[in-house]
């Protein structure tokens, strides 16, 4: 990996990693009342605190990988912190899609009651997980070099 792809991967990590603590927090305090919503994001659920626990740890361990990005254990902790978010967005996803199935009124959901069931609001892992496949660039980079 050369320096530019280092400079690139840390300062995208740490802008990253400060958004993803930033709801940490945000989910934090939305855990008093039990939700919030915020334009097409919304944070409310049982799993409430454990998802903001959940994206603290990925903001700390993002904002701890930069400094010397390249360096194999410091990949690896932005490697473990993209992977915390994989499992809490699939999570998320999974439920919309489990929850779209039944019907109000029938076993199956109608083609637009389906279709509805996946309209805003999301929950701020899902806005999380495009950003966070980056990793996956600077893995297969890591590896080609090997």
């Amino acid at each position: 990996m050369n320096e530019t792809e280092e400079n690139f991967g840390s300062i995208y990590f740490a802008v990253l990693g400060a958004v993803a603590l930033a709801f940490g927090v945000a989910e934090l305090i939305a855990t008093v009342p039990g939700e919030a919503s915020w334009g097409i994001m919304e944070m409310s659920g049982i799993f409430l605190p454990w998802r903001a626990i959940i994206l603290l740890s990925v903001g700390f361990f993002y904002l701890s990988s930069v400094k010397n990005f390249a360096e194999v254990h410091q990949l690896a902790k932005a490697v473990m912190a993209s992977i915390m978010i994989w499992i809490v967005a699939g999570i998320a996803i999974w439920a919309r899609i489990a929850g779209s199935i039944p019907g109000e009124e029938t076993w199956f959901n109608s083609l637009e009651g389906f279709l509805a069931s996946y309209a805003p609001p999301y929950c701020p892992e899902m806005f999380l997980l495009p950003f966070s496949l980056v990793i996956v660039y600077y893995v297969l980079k890591e590896k080609e070099e090997k």
